[in-house]
């Protein structure tokens, strides 16, 4: 069942008097429960892509579906009020509130929506590794420890897809490596979906499907079937 969806997608800016195309009929679906990699070089248009699926930016031309709802046709509060209850994001700064513990930094999508946050942040922490650093601000924690807290943060409110921009940009490879890893085993456990933005051709090997972007159209896609 597709979770996901763009139609002949199409990404435009106005530059110097002229325009500026970045992504030029993308079209493809995204599986419930799969684990799909955006791969491409800088340029490429592959961030401007994700910011399109997650409804963070509208599109100039084209449609994007998620969960049935066509982002393109809500207003800039709805698609925020959807993100807020389907999506979880983990960025390559990780964006972790410096003032409160890992544990709270996991719990605030769920305080946001009402929910029992304690138990639920506690158990995610544990997942990734991090329960005995709960209480640790993100000061005290190494670069892979912060990222592990944002991954944890993102699955806390059981989105249905996690986007992750360039999630291993600012680790080392060994790290990188542990936290895609994580992930990975995140989507297979929880079955959320999941969509990695990434240049490197390593990491985007461990998704069971690649889209590969080049000059803002879709190149590749392999092992589609398998999502």
């Amino acid at each position: 069942m597709s979770l996901l969806r763009c139609a002949s997608l199409t990404k435009t800016y106005a530059s110097g008097g002229r325009e500026l195309t970045v992504l030029s009929n993308i079209t493809f679906e995204v599986e419930a429960g799969a684990f799909v990699a955006i791969l491409g070089p800088s340029g490429s248009g592959k961030s401007t892509l994700l910011g399109l699926l997650a409804g963070l930016d509208r599109p100039t031309g084209g449609d994007v579906v998620l969960d049935g709802v066509v982002l393109n046709e809500l207003s800039e509060d709805g698609r925020a009020r959807l993100r807020g209850e389907k999506v979880g994001f983990v960025f390559q700064s990780f964006h972790l509130i410096p003032t409160l513990t890992a544990l709270e930094n996991v719990q605030v999508p769920l305080e946001l929506r009402g929910r029992e946050a304690r138990p639920r942040a506690q158990e995610l922490l544990e997942r990734v590794g991090l329960g005995k650093r709960a209480h640790h601000y993100p000061a005290q924690l190494s670069g892979g420890e912060q990222q592990r807290v944002a991954l944890a943060r993102a699955f806390s409110h059981g989105p249905l897809i996690v986007f992750a921009d360039e999630p291993t940009g600012n680790l080392d490879a060994a790290t990188g490596a542990t936290v895609i890893d994580l992930m990975a085993e995140m989507n297979r456990a929880l079955g959320t979906t999941l969509v990695l933005v990434t240049h490197d051709p390593e990491l985007a090997g461990r998704a069971r499907r690649v889209v590969r972007l080049a000059d803002g159209a879709v190149v590749a896609d392999t092992g589609a079937a398998a999502g």
